[in-house]
């Protein structure tokens, strides 16, 4: 098989998802064709040559739809000969996305594709598409359907996570990301968006909260409650795990992810793609993988992940140097540092998306090229990068720096 590089990638900013946050005026295609631009104009390169496009995009409807990433194309100026295709594994469509591409050039099908993702969650609300998971008993009463926030407060009763773990975990995340940002460690993927007449609208995550404390989170009151007692929720998830009395409802905006807009772009390509565009590699992508998992714990999907990712790969969790999971709620990271024992210093070591926010189809994309950045500021070698998702699935990348 070919082997597969990651040339370069960039992130513009994460703005707050409603309809007061600074890129809610930015419709989505915008958003997407400005990473084209950037990982275009950075690189030099020239678009004819692009095999194919790939974006994640979890709810590509309205603004959104109509095969977004070519979309993008036409508004960054690409060529025409440059096609596009949307894809959406959920939370982890950005990563796989990556992982896609990946695979099309290991195949020696393609030697040069963008991958990325791209969310507007203040124009097009979680939800929109729709689906049948959601609506349809004969889906969802075998999938033990209920709002990810109970599966993640079934998570935390199961696993024995306290209102003070999954807070005291949200806290460093918030110091961890004003940390990093500060430090300037996003100072070079991170792209300002702009307007028409090139005015910055947004050049730093606006979602972030760096004065969160332990005080001011335990003011907040659990947001899953009310679906899990009222909703009936929590009876389906004691359905589907009896060994649980009842849920302890620990999760709250405070210590889940963000809902926000951004989007993100990853160069992925061969030796020879590279070499014919003079592009250096800055990592090798080794493996990749996905799995179903327990559709009732539903985020538990990253451990299932990564022990099948381990183990084809004959790799052990002590050759992994950083791992990167998105923070869709506190117990999902909490739970992945239990399974493996892995010490906090080595797992999202620059914050996450409880500070500054999950675009759902872009963020698998954002978080691969945050690690690899670490990887390359700290001297290390290997990373990790996975998502937990809906329905209960779970996907993971390992990259090596060249």
């Amino acid at each position: 098989m070919t082997e597969v590089f990651i040339y370069d990638h960039v992130r513009t900013p994460r703005g707050r998802g409603k309809k007061d946050g600074a890129l809610h005026e930015v419709p989505s295609v915008r958003l997407a064709a400005k990473t084209l631009e950037a990982i275009r104009d950075r690189n030099g390169l020239d678009t004819s040559y692009i095999d194919d496009i790939i974006m994640g995009c979890v709810d590509p409807v309205m603004d959104a739809g109509a095969v977004i990433p070519k979309a993008a194309a036409f508004e960054a100026g690409y060529s025409t000969r440059a096609p596009g295709m949307q894809i959406s594994r959920f939370c982890a469509s950005g990563l796989d996305a990556v992982n896609f591409a990946a695979g099309k050039v290991a195949a020696g099908s393609d030697d040069i594709v963008i991958a990325g993702g791209v969310e507007s969650m203040s124009r097009v609300g979680m939800g929109m598409s729709g689906g049948s998971w959601y609506m349809d008993p004969s889906v969802n009463f075998p999938a033990y359907f209920m709002p990810q926030g109970v599966s993640a407060d079934l998570i935390a009763t199961k696993y024995g996570f306290s209102r003070d773990d999954v807070d005291a975990y949200a806290v460093e995340s918030q110091k961890r990301a004003a940390k990093a940002w500060d430090a300037g460690y996003f100072k070079n993927s991170v792209i300002p968006v702009k307007d028409q007449n090139g005015l910055v609208i947004l050049d730093r995550d606006e979602h972030m909260r760096p004065t969160t404390d332990m005080q001011s989170l335990a003011s907040l009151n659990p947001s899953f409650q009310m679906p899990g007692e009222m909703g009936g929720f929590e009876a389906v998830g004691i359905q589907a795990h009896p060994e649980i009395e009842r849920i302890n409802y620990v999760h709250h905006a405070g210590n889940s992810s963000g809902i926000v807009d951004g989007a993100a772009a990853v160069l992925i390509g061969s030796k020879a793609g590279g070499e014919a565009m003079n592009l250096k590699p800055r990592a090798r992508i080794r493996h990749f993988a996905n799995i179903g998992s327990d559709p009732a714990l539903m985020l538990t999907g990253p451990v299932d992940v990564t022990e099948k990712l381990l183990a084809r790969s004959g790799m052990k969790i002590a050759d992994i140097d950083l791992f990167e999971l998105n923070e869709a709620f506190a117990a999902v990271v909490l739970r992945y540092m239990q399974a493996f024992e892995i010490s906090h210093d080595r797992i999202n070591v620059n914050g996450g998306a409880i500070a500054m926010g999950h675009p759902l189809g872009a963020t698998g994309a954002m978080i691969l090229g945050t690690v690899l950045d670490e990887l390359e500021r700290r001297d290390l070698n290997t990373a990790l990068v996975t998502l937990c998702i809906g329905a209960g699935m779970g996907t993971a990348t390992v990259i090596e720096r060249v």
